[in-house]
């Protein structure tokens, strides 16, 4: 069974076809990188116009890569929230107009499921091209998700139901950001020191030359207990930080920025602040994580969002968890930001279970998943 998945929940265009909801015949996505980057942020207006201008080309892109016709399609998945509205509005309406004329059944896809999604979808696929035998996903249920990214910060306890003889998953949140998404203070830090959009690759990278103990950045703890995140405080602090202590080396940032590789010779104390940041988000996660699985019995860690792209966070999470015997995962680095195909594969096994959408289908910026 084919299903095209379309996303659009925030700066990326992106169509994928995937058989049977976990092999990807094909994964197509335009940026909005380049456009936003001057910005050091997404504008909203300008996402949505570029929609308009890539969703029919990325569709038929996805299309004719997979090798297929459109009326082999058993179903469209599209994205329905949360993201923003003038994005949402446009993968929407495109995948309310391409079941119209195809008649087939459309889906509605909860953005952050996707991102959960990916994980089974990865492990999927690296099982098919090694040939190994299907992943037992009995041995991995109960499990907490982290779902960490530019836009959002969510830990979900999964359990496995069964209704109408089919499986599904329920899910509980735990916890979330209160302020600022982890992904959104990589962005804001970068953009005060001058490094670029979008700001967690170059953190990642240039953390690699700092001293992460080098400053005591503080990690937000909530006051009624609940595993909440907060990260305003820590992007708060590396302001006035700079401020303090780093005007000289911002402003000679400033000035070198016209060359390409600037990059690679910043300050040390530049280098020490980029890594001792990182360090306090990424212990943030691994803290309120950890005392999940403290008051939640489960049997995997998984870890999706395009944050889950950062080295340090991998390799944090993989070291403390794996010695409590916890097995983490992770999806790949192109099914770990926005794309397509985990939106299939999160919309497959409800076409299976014929939760289909109406023509009535509107974008839901708050749409919860619970």
């Amino acid at each position: 069974m084919l299903i095209l998945g379309i996303e659009s929940s925030c700066d990326e265009t992106a169509a994928a076809v995937l058989r049977d909801g976990k092999t990807i015949l094909s994964n197509c996505i335009a940026s909005q990188i380049a456009i936003h980057k001057k910005y050091g942020g997404v504008v909203p207006e300008l996402a949505s116009r570029h929609h308009l201008e890539n969703i029919v080309p990325i569709v038929n892109a996805a299309v004719s890569e997979a090798g297929i016709h459109p009326a082999e399609i058993a179903g469209v998945a599209v994205t329905q929230g949360p993201g923003l509205v003038g994005s949402l509005l446009v993968g929407i309406n495109y995948a309310k107009a391409l079941c119209f004329s195809l008649q087939r059944p459309l889906v509605a896809v909860n953005h952050i499921e996707g991102h959960i999604y990916s994980v089974p979808l990865h492990i999927a696929c690296e099982e098919e091209k090694s040939r190994a035998s299907s992943t037992d996903w009995n041995t991995l249920f109960p499990a907490l998700a982290l779902v960490v990214s530019g836009g959002h910060t969510s830990l979900f306890w999964i359990r496995p139901i069964t209704s109408n003889g089919s499986r599904k998953e329920q899910y509980q949140l735990v916890g979330r950001t209160r302020d600022d998404a982890a992904g959104e203070a990589f962005d804001k830090v970068a953009k005060l020191l001058h490094l670029g959009y979008p700001g967690g690759p170059v953190i990642d990278r240039l953390a690699k030359m700092g001293n992460p103990l080098a400053v005591e950045f503080p990690i937000a703890k909530i006051r009624d207990a609940r595993l909440d995140f907060s990260f305003s405080g820590i992007k708060t602090a590396v302001l006035r930080y700079a401020q303090a202590h780093l005007k000289n080396e911002l402003t000679t940032i400033c000035l070198q920025r016209q060359d390409k590789s600037f990059l690679e010779h910043l300050p040390q104390s530049i280098y020490d602040v980029i890594a001792s940041f990182q360090r306090a988000v990424i212990e943030s996660l691994f803290i309120n994580t950890r005392t999940a699985v403290e008051n939640y019995r489960s049997r995997s860690i998984m870890v999706s969002g395009g944050v889950a792209c950062n080295s340090w966070l991998r390799s944090r999470f993989k070291q403390g968890f794996e010695k409590m015997g916890l097995p983490v995962y992770f999806p790949s680095a192109i099914l770990s930001t926005d794309n397509a195909a985990m939106i299939a594969a999160a919309g497959y096994p409800k076409l299976v279970r014929r939760e289909f959408a109406d023509m009535s289908l509107n974008a839901d910026v708050n749409l919860k998943l619970t």
